[in-house]
């Protein structure tokens, strides 16, 4: 029994063995490539990036030529580091803690030592290049910016670190990859495709000839270039308009949901993140914790919306049936809930209907309607919830599916928000406890992108396209499908009209009466977002956010915006100024309102912002 042990165990072994030689001789080819990576050099030929273009055909972003110094750890010999060094321009200790770094990613593949030289520095270095063993100097090209504007619009392209490579094994150390805004959102279409030439090395590493003839080798296919929706000229008024304030303009054209402007302030050139200074440039702007510039206000600031908001409580009243265009509500200087204090109202006439609540922003009229809403209902969970169900019908609480890679949701809170913020069943609540969101205070929160897509919906009234930047990839015949689907609000189509009246009256005789642009029919609403922050647990209010939603005209609208400048006192103030400069310069081209301009233009918020705690960012964490 144990001698056939022994000669089951030695014949178990042996077909083992033999299974395993077969399969490295017949099926691995990992030590026949391992082989022709000691024989044959690959080398990319990188393509040319797509460009992009603005809506009306003007160029935005192009290609320039850069070359980098590559090595290949394991074909480095020895070499007079000091004189390669100065060729380099960089010391000793940095020369070899980047060969270093090079080896530790891979003694076999490429990476970069010096990244994007200049035409001169490529000069004068390549004809002294055959002395360095295991270096050369590649090819590639870098954006070349046409304009000074839009850096959060276009993104830009930076080098792939380890974990994007582990990620995508498309990329190489050394590459560049999409980074931000229509760059990364659309690198697959923008990079194209690389080329491989393979070259044949002899037993002393030196080429000797193209590998198989050129067999494998593959030519670059250049990148898609892209059209954007992108107003090229309101874009670059919106950031002048924008100078010296924070905040952000978005504009849209209603009818198709095409992104005409958008501006966060304060912005920079996008040239700062090109080239061999790009990191010390990117490292100046991150760390810039006050002015913030690479946080783009109008996808990532969440703001209480303000007064503009009051116009969808108007809807919701009217789809409910607690109130009627007739109707006419009293306001004594503010709305008594039952509070500490009452919901203050600045001085009107009284009392108002629906239109006239609209244009002189009534809070007494909105918290009448909103609290008769919320009341329809058995409980106040379900009044919540069911607000909360034609708020999301704007496209509010959520991400809209707009084609830029950063975006918050904002918040439309429900009966659960509430329940856990007043531990109920324990302790109960009521809709006073929430009334400040009937005049878009309270829990609300909305991006500027969210406040122009209701705007751009109550524009159509009661339908949008979501929001986007592309218009037409060239060469190709369409764009994502989910940018021609139409999206419909909750509210009847017969409700919007009395509302669009009211933005109309606005401008006619309400609370931006004496900014109106004559001859454009602008429907508009003003907002004054009250702007608090927590200091040592204590709750401070600071100076009052600016707010204005248009569109224009008022029949068949060509453009809806929403503009929000931090720390602006009232909506007329600055933010509606700049929504009728804005709409006038789409329109019509040229600006009539030239005190207007100036004032703007000239104007500056820098000295509220220099105030303690001022002009900090809006964010919250769900």
């Amino acid at each position: 029994m144990r001698k056939l042990l022994l000669l089951f165990v030695v014949l178990v072994t042996g077909v083992v063995f033999a299974g395993r030689l077969f399969y490295l001789q017949i099926y691995d080819d990992s030590f026949q490539a391992l082989s022709e990576n000691n024989a044959v050099r690959v080398e990319y030929d990188y393509p040319q990036r797509g460009y992009l273009f603005d809506r009306n055909g003007e160029l935005l972003v192009s290609n320039q030529p850069s070359y980098d110094v590559m090595v290949i750890p394991k074909d480095v010999k020895t070499l007079d580091t000091l004189e390669f060094c100065e060729l380099l321009n960089i010391t000793p200790e940095e020369f070899k803690k980047r060969l270093a770094k090079a080896t530790n990613y891979s003694p076999r593949l490429p990476s970069p030592v010096i990244p994007q030289l200049t035409k001169s520095e490529y000069a004068s270095l390549s004809e002294k290049m055959y002395k360095y063993e295991g270096f050369y100097i590649e090819k590639r090209s870098l954006r070349d910016y046409q304009v000074n504007h839009s850096a959060n619009v276009l993104g830009y392209i930076s080098e792939v670190n380890e974990a994007i490579i582990k990620k995508n094994p498309y990329y190489q150390m050394g590459e560049l990859i999409g980074t931000g805004g229509v760059e990364k959102q659309y690198e697959e279409l923008l990079r194209g495709i690389k080329g491989v030439k393979r070259f044949q090395k002899d037993r002393f590493n030196r080429v000797i000839g193209p590998y198989e003839n050129g067999k494998y080798d593959t030519l670059p296919v250049r990148g898609k270039d892209i059209v954007l929706t992108i107003d090229g000229a309101l874009q670059q008024y919106g950031e002048d308009l924008m100078v010296n304030k924070r905040g952000g303009i978005v504009a849209l054209e209603p009818a198709t949901g095409e992104i005409l402007a958008l501006v966060a302030a304060p912005n920079y050139d996008p040239a700062l993140l090109v080239g061999r200074k790009r990191s010390k440039n990117f490292t100046k702007l991150y760390y810039d914790t006050i002015a913030k510039p690479l946080f783009d206000r109008v996808l990532q600031g969440e703001y209480p919306p303000g007064s503009p908001f009051k116009a969808l409580t108007a809807l919701i009243g009217l789809q409910e049936g607690v109130i009627d265009l007739d109707e006419k509500i009293s306001c004594r200087g503010g709305y008594n809930y039952g509070g500490s204090k009452p919901l203050g109202c600045h001085y009107h006439k009284s009392p108002l209907s629906m239109i006239g609540g609209i244009a002189n922003s009534c809070n007494s009229y909105f918290a009448t309607v909103y609290r008769r809403t919320i009341d329809n209902y058995p409980t106040a969970q379900e009044g919540i919830d069911n607000w909360k169900k034609h708020l999301s019908s704007f496209g509010l609480g959520n991400y809209l599916g707009y084609d830029l890679p950063v975006g918050k949701r904002g918040l439309i809170p429900n009966s659960d928000y509430y329940n856990r913020y007043y531990q109920y069943p324990k302790y109960n609540w009521y809709t006073p406890a929430t009334i400040s969101n009937a005049i878009g205070q309270g829990e609300v929160l909305m991006t500027p992108m969210q406040m122009v897509n209701f705007t751009a919906a109550i524009a159509n009234r009661g339908w949008y396209y979501k929001p986007h930047i592309i218009k037409n990839i060239v060469g190709v015949d369409t764009i994502p499908g989910k940018y021609k689907e139409k999206f419909t609000t909750t509210i009847d189509p017969e409700h919007f009209e009395p509302v669009v009246q009211g933005m109309y009256d606005v401008y006619n005789y309400g609370t931006a009466s004496y900014i109106k642009i004559p001859g454009i029919e602008i429907c508009g609403k003003t907002g004054t977002a009250e702007n608090y922050i927590k200091i040592d647990g204590q709750r401070m209010q600071l100076t009052d956010h600016s707010v204005f939603v248009a569109f224009a005209p008022k029949d068949n609208p060509k453009i809806a915006i929403a503009v929000f400048v931090e720390n602006g006192y009232w909506g007329s103030r600055w933010a509606g100024r700049i929504a009728g400069l804005m709409i006038e310069k789409y329109i019509r081209g040229e600006i009539t309102r030239k005190d207007m301009e100036a004032f703007v233009l000239n104007g500056s918020l820098e000295e509220e912002y220099a105030k303690p705690y001022s002009g900090e960012p809006f964010t919250i964490n769900q």
